[in-house]
């Protein structure tokens, strides 16, 4: 028990001078609570609060029993259900006792993973936003591949995730380290495992058939254990901090250079976690010791599959289209793809080679198939419009004839009879041919000569050429003209009376 003086001092404290109840406690010499009976604090509680909470009591036992079986869900979500169930009060009550009841996870604990030299790597890949290549964005990655014991990295970006990228990054990884680890921990990507149920594991075929080459054993961290492979999980994000961050790059390969220099004179300088004394380029050094010798022969990483054209002489790879022999249109034929060179295969026959284009929607050709294409278009030309020139004019194929025998150039003959029959027209050009054939003079300047006689004696218009524009769809379009009399005989039916009856 307090005398009366003692109390009003505790209340002016509290009160007036805003002291909390502890100091009070502490300044007097006073035990917490008798502190707060003095001060009856209870008297100024929000009634309201209270009576909110109480709505609250009927669904606290619903509430505790969903927490246990589904841990992580929401207040908000609570709120839904038991206002379905009747609940009439607002969503703070129900935090504030979630906040108290919720039960708290358990962390796992690990232990710490140690491994020997040459023993262990492991591998993952990082997303780096975008790059912009001619015109186009594409996604920029990093392969990255850290040495377990010695914590020595290789790194790559590339423009690309897919299984041939994956399996080049590991060759060049593994002749920049000078060997091979005995075993490589991945992630549970498409490129390595193609399907798992618990520690029933299916490999991606060509994962095996790399490892069997280079003599390591690929493993699989479990699912969603990323603690497993935590140093090049660090590795990347290390990568993404102190590398990638504000840096400044003209190309792929710039930034390819810079990544090098970056580990060979910082990264590698660093001390090897847990050894301060030992710099990971020192203790890489003692570790190529221990790594598996390369084999004798690199593995020769592409991308193959089957193409065919359409109309046109191009195949499709990767959003551009790369020339091929006009022979080979529609036929099925092998692309085989590296990361610098497009080949294309006609069975074991390489027809076409072009350098790799990582920009979209282009067209990458080789100037020899077009040049061909063109040779073999003009040809075809030439025997269209000397078609023409004969259902014309059937005079036409004894003239050139007669012109081939006396030594005459038969494709320019064509040419310029051609060029005649748009300018004066097939009833001139048949007699001229006739009368030219007759006097014996088998060229196109006596054709043109005798035409001009014939316009003079006429006395018709000087004929001009027609300008068509330049757009090839009208340039090539051959007509062929037909007799119209049938036209005019029609007319002549129409016009005839009808017989009397």
């Amino acid at each position: 028990m307090i005398d009366d003086e003692t109390r009003a001092r505790i209340r002016r404290l509290y009160y007036a001078e805003r002291w909390k109840i502890g100091t009070i406690a502490a300044a007097l010499g006073l035990h917490r609570e008798t502190v707060a009976l003095a001060v009856e604090s209870w008297r100024f509680r929000n009634t309201r609060f209270h009576a909110t909470a109480m709505v609250l009591d009927p669904y606290r036992d619903f509430v505790r029993a969903t927490l246990e079986q589904y841990p992580r869900l929401r207040s908000t979500r609570l709120l839904e259900m038991i206002r379905d169930r009747g609940y009439t009060g607002s969503v703070f009550p129900l935090r504030r006792y979630v906040r108290k009841i919720r039960p708290v996870p358990t962390r796992e604990a690990f232990f710490r993973l140690s491994t020997i030299p040459g023993e262990e790597a492991q591998v993952d890949w990082g997303s780096f936003g975008k790059i912009r290549v001619g015109r186009t964005d594409r996604l920029l990655s990093c392969f990255v591949l850290v040495l377990s014991w010695s914590r020595a990295t290789f790194a790559r970006f590339t423009l690309d995730q897919t299984l041939e990228s994956f399996l080049r990054c590991h060759t060049e990884a593994f002749e920049i380290l000078g060997g091979v680890p005995r075993t490589i921990l991945y992630d549970n990507l498409k490129s390595v495992v193609l399907e798992r149920h618990g520690d029933i594991i299916r490999f991606h075929p060509r994962i095996l058939e790399f490892a069997g080459h280079y003599h390591f054993a690929p493993k699989p961290v479990g699912v969603a254990r990323g603690n497993e492979k935590g140093r090049v999980e660090r590795k990347i994000r290390d990568l993404r901090e102190a590398f990638f961050a504000a840096r400044s790059f003209g190309s792929l390969a710039d930034l390819n250079r810079q990544l090098d220099t970056w580990l060979d004179r910082i990264a590698h300088q660093r001390p090897v976690p847990g050894q301060p004394a030992k710099r990971i380029s020192d203790a890489l050094s003692e570790e190529r010791t221990r790594l598996l010798p390369l084999p004798e022969h690199q593995a020769q990483i592409v991308s193959m599959r089957v193409v065919r054209s359409g109309k046109t002489p191009y195949v499709r790879f990767d959003g551009n289209d790369y020339s091929i022999p006009h022979q080979l249109v529609r036929r099925p034929l092998t692309l085989v793809a590296s990361d610098t060179t497009i080949r294309v295969l006609d069975g074991q026959t390489e027809v076409a080679r072009h350098a790799r284009c990582w920009d979209k929607r282009q067209q990458i050709e080789d100037p020899t198939h077009l040049e061909a294409l063109s040779a073999e278009k003009h040809k075809a030309r030439d025997s269209r419009g000397r078609n023409r020139l004969f259902a014309a004019c059937p005079a036409a194929a004894d003239f050139l004839r007669e012109v081939a025998r006396n030594g005459g150039h038969l494709g320019g003959t064509t040419s310029r009879l051609l060029r005649m029959l748009d300018l004066y027209g097939a009833a001139a050009l048949q007699p001229a041919l006739v009368e030219a054939h007759r006097c014996g003079a088998f060229s196109a300047h006596s054709v043109a000569h005798v035409l001009e006689k014939q316009r003079r004696a006429a006395r018709a218009p000087i004929p001009l050429p027609t300008t068509l524009p330049d757009d090839p769809r009208v340039q090539g379009v051959v007509v062929t003209p037909h007799r119209l009399d049938r036209y005019d005989d029609l007319g002549g039916a129409a016009e005839k009376p009808e017989a009397s009856s």
